[in-house]
């Protein structure tokens, strides 16, 4: 095992599982991913969006110079780490653009592990799958921008059809399962206006979390001259989010892992 919780695996392996996905970074628990689980945490490569803010440009942009990570070798670990780790988290890039995630789901299911998965909410139809087959046992939805055309998209770095943001937020508000609703507040896209615009759109949801910006690795190198807000306004701005869904709180880069790969 590699330096900070980081397995780097150099090896080929057998095709023992049938699933054939490009996994670009595994890392094997983490005590602050998904809140009260020890997880371990996948990143899938390639993603629709543009966010100009991304933290994984080699991801999105440049996925093919990455290493793979064989899924036999994710999957035999979890199998070994059953009993201590509680569950997975699978991240991206975008995962559900990968034909094959079902099937990698379905080999973590049968062995019991809790699934996380992360998703910006463009195909609603997968995660409506995904729900029904009992593959996730958790959603974490990315909500870019207020769900107004030109805003969204001027966010998002790409046209994105809004009916789908507002039809996955409805499945994942309906499902049943545990879910959050995240937003990176960056002060060159969104104020605190937008902000309450968003807790307004999912209200009554059980979890909004609010992302602070952080100027490291933009896929849009233009964002690493942006100040991002102070930690005050940012509390203000949940503040005001809270009159509408149950929880609301801000997410620093003490709340996320920031190991990777790459």
């Amino acid at each position: 095992m590699a330096k900070n919780g980081l397995l780097r695996f150099t090896h080929s392996s057998a095709l023992r599982y049938g699933v054939i996905l490009p996994i670009k970074g595994f890392i094997e628990n983490s005590l602050i991913e998904w809140e009260g689980k020890i997880v371990s945490i996948i990143f899938l490569p390639t993603c629709n969006l543009r966010c100009p803010y991304c933290h994984a440009p080699h991801l999105v942009q440049t996925p093919n110079e990455l290493e793979s990570i064989p899924v036999d070798a994710v999957i035999d670990k979890m199998k070994q780490n059953l009993g201590w780790v509680d569950g997975i988290v699978v991240t991206g890039g975008e995962p559900t653009t990968h034909r094959q995630l079902d099937v990698f789901l379905h080999s973590l299911k049968e062995l019991g592990v809790l699934v996380r998965l992360d998703t910006n909410g463009t195909n609603p139809h997968i995660l409506k799958d995904f729900i029904a087959r009992n593959l996730v046992d958790c959603v974490a939805m990315d909500i870019k921008a207020p769900l107004q055309k030109e805003k969204y998209d001027l966010v998002s770095g790409v046209p994105c059809a809004i009916e789908d943001i507002e039809e996955s937020i409805r499945i994942i508000m309906e499902s049943g399962i545990e879910y959050e609703f995240r937003t990176t507040v960056c002060p060159s896209q969104l104020d605190g206006d937008d902000i309450e615009d968003i807790a307004r759109t999912i209200q009554g949801a059980e979890r909004y979390i609010l992302q602070a910006f952080r100027p490291n690795h933009c896929l849009d190198t233009g964002m690493l001259k942006i100040d991002p807000y102070p930690p005050e306004t940012l509390r203000s701005f949940a503040a005001s989010a809270g009159k509408y869904v149950g929880y609301c709180c801000v997410r620093g880069e003490e709340g996320k892992v920031l190991q990777r790969n790459w």
